[in-house]
């Protein structure tokens, strides 16, 4: 189907840290072309090789929360003293042009975005096959501190709680299984026949 012939879909990914979403959106990211790559604000300082304006756009506190407050985000928040969001402008640019936009952002973020594009807004939850598994994989990162991996787990079960909200939801068991049922989440919610406005020439 022709990109002119229907408007683009927002699908957030959200799951607790570690649940893998972020390898998930990003796998749909390298094998789409019609995937517009949209860049979050943060407050946090770059990390090595990240560049702004191509990574992030990184601001101070003030400005973000000014940002904000003029609606010049989609959806944000302050997640363990850190301020992220999403620029509205660009999403709603692409979307219009029939691009699609693939978020990875918590459920607080997949509320906001369904407020304010609620015909757009698609939402996927990444589910770990267990607690357990979640705090493995967690410790399986050589980065993260004990205090910080006790700080995510206890997130972990309140993000968990809100799978039900969503349109779908995958369980992370196999990783390549969850990007091809996520890959499919996104066709589907590109053929929806709220989507085809090719659809009317019929009518």
């Amino acid at each position: 189907m022709s990109q002119s012939f229907r408007r683009g879909v927002c699908l957030v990914i959200a799951a607790p840290s570690g649940a893998g979403k972020s390898t998930i959106a990003q796998a749909l990211r390298d094998t789409d072309n019609n995937l517009f790559t949209s860049v979050s604000v943060t407050t946090r300082s770059p990390r090595p090789g990240e560049k702004e304006g191509e990574h992030y756009y990184f601001r101070d506190l003030a400005t973000f929360r000014q940002m904000a407050e003029n609606g010049e985000l989609l959806e944000w928040a302050e997640v363990f003293g850190r301020g992220y969001g999403t620029p509205r402008a660009p999403i709603e640019k692409a979307l219009a042009q029939g691009k699609d936009v693939i978020l990875d952002i918590d459920w607080q973020g997949f509320r906001l975005m369904k407020k304010a594009l609620p015909e757009d807004v698609v939402g996927l939850f990444i589910l770990p096959p267990s607690l357990d598994v979640l705090e493995s994989r967690l410790r399986g990162r050589q980065s993260d501190s004990e205090e910080e991996i006790a700080k995510r787990m206890m997130a972990a079960e309140d993000e968990i709680s809100h799978w039900s909200e969503f349109d779908y939801v995958v369980v992370n068991q196999e990783l390549e299984k969850a990007i091809e049922e996520a890959r499919s989440v996104l066709m589907a919610s590109r053929l929806a026949t709220e989507r085809c406005s090719m659809a009317k020439t019929f009518l």
